[in-house]
């Protein structure tokens, strides 16, 4: 009931601010462009969105808002951290199979909803090669899985993968050195 309280004290402006700020088609936690389209002017959006988002009513308001949206969409850290290993983990011998002259075929027979959220991309080309009795009908497929680079880097993010402490910096730093005055085998 506090909450409903502190959302009906909010004038329309503000909460102009907080459905703009929330927008998932706008610039999504963006204060400032928040702040411009609910009506505030451009020259001082900046201060605005700062001086909106420190008041406790309207933070309140975006944090329960937050949790409608992620309890109506069903977003888990659980779930986020799957889709993400989905698309770091890809592997292109998922999706080919190789022929025994060792050319691949884009195999989707057994493509499944997991294996699929890591296609970024599809295209399929059809065209004829030759002419008359040598015509051949040719169809190409061509597939794209999405970055893995981003989505592995996300995950060591969050299991601290990357995290040195000050001796490991170090030590990989002089391994480093020790590695680059190595000399070449022409150089002997």
């Amino acid at each position: 009931m506090a909450s409903k309280r502190k959302c009906n004290q909010l004038n329309d402006r503000q909460r102009n601010f907080i459905r703009e700020y929330l927008d998932p088609n706008g610039a999504n936690l963006n204060g400032t462009q928040a702040a411009i389209r609910a009506g505030y002017s451009a020259k001082t959006a900046n201060e605005q969105a700062a001086r909106l988002l420190a008041k406790a009513s309207i933070s309140d308001e975006i944090e329960r808002q937050r949790a409608r949206r992620t309890d109506r969409l069903q977003i888990t850290a659980d779930r986020v951290l799957k889709e993400l290993a989905l698309l770091g983990f890809s592997n292109m011998q998922d999706y080919i199979r190789v022929t025994e002259a060792g050319s691949a075929l884009v195999d989707l027979s057994e493509l499944d909803r997991e294996r699929a959220a890591a296609i970024q991309e599809i295209t399929v080309e059809e065209y004829v090669e030759g002419r008359g009795d040598d015509a051949e009908r040719v169809r190409k497929t061509k597939f794209k899985l999405a970055d893995k680079r981003g989505s592995l880097e996300l995950l060591g993010k969050h299991l601290g993968v990357f995290e040195n402490t000050g001796q490991e910096k170090r030590d990989l730093l002089q391994e480093l050195d020790r590695a680059s005055r190595i000399p070449l085998e022409n150089e002997k």
